[in-house]
């Protein structure tokens, strides 16, 4: 069977299973499997496939048919331009994600002069957020916590291969339980759990499935991590730090109320780039 063939066998297969964009999803596996670019498949549509290389695709497509998220499937994913390995232990980056990392970045170049910015990652997960600040800002220490022991294995696993867990101290532990009550921070930064409970089942298999609940259900409501961050938060900022946390869009205007309420000024509700609010940027007030 010739690549081109067996492209077209397998996106077909995964369009019956419902499967978003499959083409695009076999030829992701497929260059997986032949360790090459996926653009470079597309020079050698009429070679013919190894058993071997037949077999192996066979068995990821089956998977995917499933519903197994592409990145779990194929072992990592790229956030901000650095591969990561990802597990079902921890939520696959997204690229709305991206726009929050980039964010932090810059507001830790421009912050702390003088000294190496300190900044906390809360709910680090694959440890993308924290490995993204201290790639950008060499100058960064970074104290990255999660509930999930699992999580900070991949998480430091990620940090070692990018070259960056000397500036990265890992913490497992409860919300702001993990971290040393003494400290203060130039910035605190989260992607935290913001699914309503009850709207976890509605979601896409690839999600309920295989991503870790723990990671997604915000509560009733989709704010409960967001009330303990407001709540906790400004004892842990340094004079002019900021917090900055990832939204889910429709919950935007009751995580503004939140942190208002509870003596923070936010400064901005910023859009992503289909112009939904995304990314919630607040200081304590003076």
């Amino acid at each position: 069977m010739t690549i081109l063939e067996a492209i077209q066998r397998s996106a077909d297969f995964l369009a019956k299973k419902g499967v978003d964009s499959p083409r695009l999803q076999v030829e992701l596996l497929l260059a997986h499997v032949l360790k090459m670019p996926r653009m470079k498949l597309y020079l050698g549509f009429e070679r013919a496939l190894q058993t071997a290389e037949l077999d192996e695709l066979r068995a990821l497509v089956q998977r995917r048919g499933q519903r197994e998220p592409l990145q779990q499937i194929i072992g990592s994913v790229s956030f901000c331009g650095l591969e990561l390995t990802v597990n079902r232990n921890v939520l696959v980056p997204r690229p709305e994600t991206e726009l929050l990392a980039e964010r932090a970045w810059k507001f830790l170049q421009s912050s702390a002069a003088g000294e190496g910015p300190l900044a906390l990652d809360m709910g680090t997960g694959s440890g993308c957020l924290a490995i993204a600040l201290t790639t950008h800002v060499p100058s960064a220490v970074i104290c990255a916590t999660d509930l999930s022991n699992e999580a900070l294995a991949l998480a430091a696993q990620n940090a070692a291969q990018h070259d960056v867990a000397a500036r990265i101290v890992f913490r497992q532990g409860d919300g702001f339980a993990a971290v040393d009550p003494a400290a203060r921070f130039h910035l605190i930064v989260s992607n935290p759990p913001y699914i309503p409970s009850a709207e976890i089942e509605q979601l896409d298999p690839e999600v309920r499935d295989f991503e870790p609940r723990a990671a997604l259900d915000g509560g009733a409501d989709g704010q409960d991590f967001y009330r303990r961050l407001a709540a906790e938060g400004r004892g842990f900022l340094r004079p002019g730090g900021r917090l900055m946390v990832e939204l889910e869009e429709e919950g935007a205007a009751a995580t503004r109320a939140i942190f208002a309420d509870a003596g923070w000024v936010v400064e901005a509700l910023e859009l992503d780039d289909n112009r939904k609010p995304r990314i919630l940027i607040a200081r304590a007030a003076e």
